[in-house]
């Protein structure tokens, strides 16, 4: 008899669970509170309780030859970066294409995740759910959440002096939709990452003044790199913030940038360089997301010193069965798709017991010593961040999916120079192993034309394709030719 699994929520992740799940023999239950897949991406004009929400204008980050399910490319004439809605079509066609619609119960809020009274030895979970007002109990061999980290607002009102006295109004990323409201007023936008770098580039072309509050800044970098293809294929690792049209909106003095805010005023704020942006309208706070279950109890995932401690961001190390995972919580500089869909097939073959976890104390270790450098890196308030690269290949070599370079090069010697020299994609870990993809090698070594083909509308010459490893030579010929000049002078 087949292991039931239940999958709370029905976005990126959670239908990467159900595709996993199948594959692995289980049989899924998935559980979404709204009325159609897509979670954060599923568009809305209005902000719902409980559910992710975008603004009108959002694009995806991350180029679609690199953010994709590995057995189902998008559409040819898709672009590079798309709007929300084609990337909400996209997840919806895979969906339907894929048979995955009559795995979930839509409309259906889970209101708690318990373990069974015989959770020692079978490892059950209670599952209760409603739906039309009625409640229903359901058992689980195992669960996977599902549902995101771009739920819970952080809004920091109770860190900044003064903010309950300011007349104007605020409010988070989270609840902006366009910037109609906000036609001829002067706002401040606190936040420089994705999402506050792109609602202030919008809001400029309406509003009087935008200001940018940042504590710390950040490198802003523009989605198309050499030879005019797409910046995460370029380069092997992803910064955190994409914005085309920031740079040169700061350059003209449209946007302003400042320091964090000290305290506001009745109608103004100070900033920690003594300047002062007076007659606010509206504060805008792009300063990301909490992690919250509130379905579950929190210390299931928050045992060491109430931060969150999963195992590679996925499992609790302190279960006594293995039977709980979280898909789509750490973040990466790299897709959410492929990483989702990486996670979910390891879950998937640990819960199919085909996959066995390490110790209880070598997972501890490992959580100890990645969170260090974690916090050396990106700081405390980013101990979910990770290298998208690093964190695949140890996902993949858990389930027997890293590509085998050796083996490659003496086996399929051109398919190796591009899995090792070209991007990081989401074939590579469909390439081999279990539930590998017969299309994936094909699909590497055509990826580049891939990319091109929506841009080729008019006749043109042939585009002129990266060269990574002659990249490569040229940084490493560098400090050769500084040493033999050196050594000549001197």
């Amino acid at each position: 008899m087949s292991k039931r699994v239940g999958i709370i929520g029905a976005g990126v992740s959670g239908l990467a669970a159900i595709r996993c799940c199948l594959e692995a023999g289980l049989e899924p239950t998935c559980f979404e509170r709204s009325n159609d897949v897509g979670g954060l991406w599923k568009f809305s004009d209005h902000t719902e309780e409980g559910r992710a929400s975008i603004y009108q204008s959002v694009f995806t980050n991350s180029s679609k030859e690199m953010m994709y399910f590995p057995d189902f490319p998008y559409p040819d004439d898709y672009p590079n970066y798309m709007h929300h809605s084609k990337l909400q079509e996209y997840i919806k066609t895979f969906a339907q294409k894929k048979d995955l619609l009559r795995y979930i119960q839509f409309e259906t809020l889970v209101s708690s995740i318990k373990k069974c009274t015989s959770f020692l030895v079978t490892g059950q979970w209670v599952v209760v759910t409603e739906k039309d007002g009625k409640q229903e109990s359901t058992i689980f061999d195992a669960v996977m959440i599902c549902s995101g980290h771009h739920v819970y607002p952080n809004l920091p009102t109770d860190s900044i002096p003064g903010l309950d006295r300011f007349r104007g109004n605020y409010l988070h990323s989270r609840d902006y939709k366009n910037p109609e409201a906000f036609k001829g007023k002067r706002v401040l936008v606190i936040g420089l990452g994705n999402s506050g770098s792109d609602i202030a580039v919008e809001l400029s072309r309406l509003a009087t003044q935008v200001i940018i509050s940042t504590r710390s800044g950040s490198w802003v970098m523009s989605r198309v790199w050499d030879d005019g293809y797409p910046w995460d294929m370029v380069s092997l690792r992803k910064e955190p913030v994409f914005n085309d049209e920031l740079p040169s909106h700061i350059l003209c003095g449209i946007v302003s940038i400042k320091p964090s805010v000290k305290e506001f005023t009745e109608t103004s704020a100070v900033f920690e360089d003594g300047t002062v942006f007076e007659a606010i309208d509206s504060v805008i706070f792009a300063t990301g997301y909490d992690y919250s279950y509130p379905f579950l109890d929190e210390t299931i995932m928050k045992s060491r010193n109430n931060e969150v401690t999963l195992f590679k961001g996925i499992f609790p190390p302190l279960m006594e069965k293995p039977t709980l995972a979280v898909i789509g919580l750490v973040q990466s500089f790299g897709a959410a798709i492929p990483t989702a869909d990486l996670q979910a097939r390891w879950a998937a073959k640990v819960f199919a017991n085909s996959c066995t976890l390490p110790t209880m104390n070598e997972m501890m270790d490992d959580i100890e010593e990645k969170m260090g450098k974690k916090l050396k890196w990106f700081g405390q308030s980013q101990t979910l961040q990770t290298d998208y690269i690093t964190y695949m290949d140890e996902l993949g070599f858990f389930i027997g999916a890293k590509p085998n370079i050796p083996w490659l090069f003496l086996t399929d010697p051109r398919l190796a120079l591009e899995v090792y020299f070209g991007p990081c994609s989401p074939y590579h870990f469909r390439l081999m192993g279990p539930g590998k993809w017969d299309g994936a090698r094909n699909a590497i070594l055509t990826q580049w034309n891939q990319t091109v083909k929506p841009t080729r509308t008019r006749v043109a010459i042939e585009a002129q394709r990266p060269h990574p490893f002659y990249n490569l030579l040229k940084m490493l010929s560098f400090p050769l030719l500084l040493l033999a000049a050196t050594l000549t002078f001197y």
